[in-house]
């Protein structure tokens, strides 16, 4: 009898905390990005890199910088193995999450000392209960009354190249 009552009590046990473990998108996406940067900042490859999906792309902001995943992670170690990192802080953030839950796509200010305020825009997806990121796109936002005077110098630069 003691067996039964004890194995009643684990199964109400468990199923009180299954109910009560109702996962929270926002929260776990805002924390992936929050752990991008922080992982970053402190130049460790590992942790940052495992928070890309196997297929992800990373847009830097130069044209040429579109690096899948593999050609990222090399770019990073190189980096990250001299022990500095690249730190930025999300100032803002909005996150949208699609019907299925599986897939959501966020944008974000992200401040660098240095350089100010970037837009880091990207897609997540869900792969075996984990949020990853399968694109990130960092650009740097120019002011409508500097566009034209940056773009003319922008196209100069590559056509020089």
């Amino acid at each position: 009898m003691k067996g039964i009552k004890m194995r009643a009590i684990i199964f109400i046990i468990l199923i009180s905390a299954s109910g009560c473990n109702k996962s929270d998108p926002q929260k776990e996406i805002n924390s992936v990005l929050d752990s991008l940067h922080y992982f970053a900042s402190v130049a460790d490859q590992k942790k940052y890199i495992d928070l890309f999906s196997k297929n992800a792309v990373f847009f830097g902001t130069d044209i040429d910088e579109r690096w899948p995943i593999d050609d990222f992670n090399s770019y990073v170690k190189s980096r990250f193995d001299t022990g500095t990192g690249w730190t930025y802080k999300a100032n803002s953030r909005n996150i949208f999450v699609a019907k299925d839950k599986r897939t959501a796509w966020f944008d974000e200010i992200v401040e660098n000392k240095s350089y100010g305020e970037f837009r880091g825009t990207g897609v997540l997806v869900l792969v075996s209960n984990e949020w990853k990121i399968s694109q990130y796109n960092l650009l740097l936002p120019i002011p409508n009354d500097f566009l034209q005077k940056y773009a003319n110098e922008i196209k100069k630069y590559y056509s020089s190249n």
